[in-house]
């Protein structure tokens, strides 16, 4: 940096001496000194007095306009040094100029960039820069944005360049509005950037000539972005395939184009952890655009991201076609045939025809090992293919191979299963059998599938139709049996408020009413085991629920029998039904208990959080990986038996004595786990015990929401009321019992059979309604179908529906809207306590 004091910056910002002022100061001094000694005597302390006034008046007058700004001293005009010894020195040309186009300053970077030896020869940026019609445009650009007060920037090339030195110059001229009190001025910057465009036109020639050697290489080359599209291919492999380089990257190629049969799913499959660099050799087929096929080996490379998304793909493509490369001799194609034949999952053998493995693969070796156990070929004994088939299979399979060895044309596939070995399930396999001859000599080629994992599909499919099957007559059934519960509940309230405590048919009357209480138990269970029941889900703390039923399971499991509890600390929140839940660890606590009876023993009841990466481990491959909180309750009593743990979710299947059970515990427990999200699986060994695993979804609470116990309404102490309320409802004695009860308490009662009885009810009183109360499975309209044509006549008045389904079942079908709900069978209290609740 030079010195400041060096500087040949020109600037005219400050005002230059006035000659003619200093010189009209100097005669006034002179003439006043000249009257004082000229006068007369008694004149001269007067003309004293009056000089020495008018310069103080001066000096006051000039000290007031120091003080508030007027007047600056050259040191003062000359502030912030700094700043201007930046710009003095800057290896950018600046220019400030006004908006009349004079000149204000001009750094010493900009005056060199006119040759100026002086202010004389500076020279405006207009005129600076002249030349071909783009640099006229551009300083045409630059002067408008100027004059506009705006900023603006332009690179503009220049031939030859300013400072006369090679042939091209490249300079960056930028232009910006500086207003200041004394005017609007416009700072011009001016940089050579000749020295950078001549690196950036290096590194693109480079460029070029990388793309220009990778274009010519002899391998092909192309890039294909997650989805497909190629967006990269050089000219060796577009000469192969027959493409135009102009279509490759715009949508004229992708993955499914080039790449022949199923090539490129293959090659979509590649998968890896973030962060992976996985590299593939796989060799295939691809298609030219005239239809034929060019073999190729890849190596496709693909690059996982931090967030475990593929990039897009790096393939490099050798050409296998024949006469691009030498012949390979004939162990290397051996070895190749090899690898190739003991890498299929299919599992295949050739047989002689005594029946003897004469060769395998290692597919055939893990399906059927004990075939090999004693060698192969003249070595091996012969129909050991047949070894671990039961005797129909093992017949079935001979036959096969044997028509096959004699050549009876197509021989038709044979399915087998394989006992059952120790520490293992069933296994079962689909065979192909095929003729074969090796020298003259007639054999068999075996091909066989592992159809285990099918087979449990299928069964599991089929046990899940039938448990759905029996779920929906379940539910029926329990539809049906709450209408005709609701009625006998209802009337016995309606005979028992009739009838005094000491009346003799007043207890026959309560017993009645409550042996309907426990059919409604029973239907209860049926609902809860077809996922049909009304549930109240709540968040939950589990740790907490379980303490307060500890006293209730001791009891239950009794004196003889030990009850331990292990809660996990800071236990996730679940969302479900507190009853419903306390009701599945009170069926097994029982169950546990009724296998522990002879001898006693221990049930603990365990919890803890499982978090989504410790599901792999858990072993259950119909648990998907999410955040989970555990309940474990495990016994040590006599265990379940293979052949009936698969019954055990089944309604009414027990194994206890006849009217100690009903069958429908654990189907219960496995509808309400189901219905709340969860799953629930079973371990057991005969002789040590047996355990049940819940796992229930975390849930995250809002901060508005509340563990409360119940959010159904209020028990109300006064039962009277009064208001308008529709009953529709198609069982004639429900409908019944709920008018006498209502209009007992005050209540106008209109009836209405079906839905569209209904709407003709509404229409009949203006839907002067205050309160509809229906049924929602009925004839000719359904109770949602009636909600949804109510709110379309403009009818407002709140619904309450009444069902022995959940509300689930018809909450998706309802339109929007506010609708309480009633489960059935309910007594005559929760009618008319549901009834105030909503009535507005």
């Amino acid at each position: 940096m030079t010195d400041r004091t060096g500087s040949s910056a020109i600037e005219r910002s400050e005002r230059p001496p006035n000659v003619g002022l200093t010189l009209a100061l100097v005669i006034a001094l002179i003439g006043a000194t000249a009257a004082y000694y000229l006068a007369p005597s008694e004149l001269a302390p007067r003309i004293t007095v009056l000089a020495l006034a008018i310069f103080g008046i001066a000096g006051i007058f000039f000290l007031c306009a120091y003080a508030i700004g007027l007047i600056q001293f050259s040191g003062r005009v000359a502030n912030n040094d700094l700043t201007k010894l930046i710009a003095d020195t800057s290896s950018e040309g600046l220019l400030v100029a006004r908006a009349d186009g004079r000149t204000i300053y001009v750094n010493d970077a900009y005056r060199a960039m006119c040759d100026a030896k002086d202010s004389s020869g500076i020279q405006l940026v207009e005129r600076l820069f002249s030349g071909p019609p783009e640099v006229s445009e551009a300083i045409y650009r630059l002067a408008q944005a100027a004059r506009a007060g705006v900023s603006h920037s332009e690179d503009l090339r220049l031939s030859p360049p300013l400072s006369g030195q090679g042939r091209v110059g490249w300079y960056r001229i930028r232009v910006r509005p500086a207003p200041t009190t004394g005017g609007r001025f416009c700072l011009w910057a001016v940089a050579d950037v000749t020295a950078d465009r001549e690196r950036q036109e290096n590194v693109f020639q480079e460029l070029q000539h990388a793309i220009d050697f990778l274009d010519h290489a002899p391998a092909g080359f192309f890039s294909a972005s997650p989805d497909g599209a190629v967006s990269y291919m050089n000219k060796t492999l577009a000469g192969w395939l027959g493409y135009d380089l102009t279509q490759v990257g715009s949508g004229g190629a992708t993955l499914s184009s080039i790449v022949a049969d199923n090539g490129a799913a293959l090659l979509a499959a590649i998968s890896g952890s973030p962060g992976d660099v996985r590299t593939e050799q796989i060799d295939l087929d691809l298609r030219c655009r005239n239809g034929k096929s060019l073999p190729v080996r890849l190596l496709h490379q693909v690059a996982f991201g931090q967030d475990g998304e593929a990039g897009p793909s790096r393939t490099l493509a050798l050409n296998r076609a024949s006469g691009e490369q030498p012949e390979e001799n004939l162990r290397a194609a051996e070895v190749r045939f090899a690898r190739f034949f003991n890498s299929t999952p299919m599992a295949m053998a050739t047989l002689d025809g005594e029946g003897r493995v004469l060769t395998s693969n290692a597919a055939f070796a893990k399906l059927l090992p004990q075939a090999l156990k004693s060698g192969q070929g003249r070595a091996a004994a012969p129909w050991s293919v047949l070894a671990g088939l039961g005797e129909r299979d093992g017949a079935a399979l001979r036959a096969a191979i044997e028509d096959a060895i004699e050549g009876k044309g197509e021989v038709r596939p044979v399915n087998v299963v394989f006992e059952e070995e120790a520490g293992g399930g069933p296994r079962s396999a689909r065979f192909f059998v095929s003729s074969a001859e090796d020298a003259g000599k007639k054999g068999a080629m075996v091909y066989a599938l592992d159809t285990t994992e099918q087979r449990k599909l299928q069964e599991e499919f089929a046990q899940s139709q039938k448990m759905n099957a029996v779920g929906q007559l379940a539910g029926g059934i329990a539809h049906d049996f709450n209408n005709m519960l609701t009625a006998i509940i209802g009337y016995s309230d309606l005979l028992l408020s009739s009838h005094r405590p000491t009346d003799p048919a007043f207890r026959d009357i309560r017993q009645i009413k409550e042996t309907a209480n426990r059919a409604a138990g029973l239907t209860r269970q049926l609902l809860a085991f077809s996922r049909r029941q009304t549930l109240r889900p709540q968040v939950l703390q589990l740790g907490d629920a379980l303490s307060e039923v500890q006293n209730l399971l001791r009891r239950i499991v009794g004196e003889k029998n030990e009850l331990e509890l292990r809660l996990g600390r800071d236990l996730w929140f679940v969302k479900a039904d507190i009853t419903q839940f306390e009701q599945v660890i009170i069926n097994l606590v029982v169950n546990a208990r009724d296998a522990m009876q002879d001898k006693g023993g221990r049930v603990q009841i365990r919890t803890r959080n499982i978090a989504a990466a410790e599901c792999a481990s858990i072993g259950e491959a119909a648990l998907p990986p999410a955040d989970y909180v555990l309940i474990e309750v495990e016994d040590t009593g006599s265990g379940i038996p293979a052949d009936v743990k698969e019954k055990i979710f089944e309604p009414f299947f027990t194994t206890k004595e006849v009217g100690k059970g009903t069958g429908l515990g654990l189907s219960t427990v496995f509808g309400i786990v189901k219905q709340s999200g969860g799953f629930l699986f079973v371990d057991s060994e005969v002789g040590r015990g047996t355990k049940f695993r819940i796992f229930l979804p975390r849930y995250l609470p809002e901060e508005q929401e509340t563990s409360q116990k119940s959010d159904s309404p209020k028990a109300a102490t006064d039962y009277t009321g009064q208001g308008v309320v529709l009953l529709v409802e198609d069982e004639d004695a429900v409908r019944s019992i709920g008018s006498r009860a209502l209009t007992s308490r005050g209540f106008t009662v209109l009836e209405a059979a079906t839905g569209m009885e209904a709407l003709e009810v509404v229409d009949r009183v203006d839907g002067k309604i205050d309160l509809i109360v229906s049924d929602v499975v009925m004839p000719e309209m359904d109770g949602p179908a009636m909600f949804a044509e109510l709110r379309k006549r403009g009818v407002a008045a709140k619904v309450i529906f009444v069902s022995g389904y959940a509300e689930e079942a018809f909450a998706k079908n309802l339109p929007e809207g506010d609708f309480g709900f009633l489960a059935k069978p309910f007594s005559i209290k929760q009618l008319i306590e549901t009834v105030k609740a909503h009535m507005p």
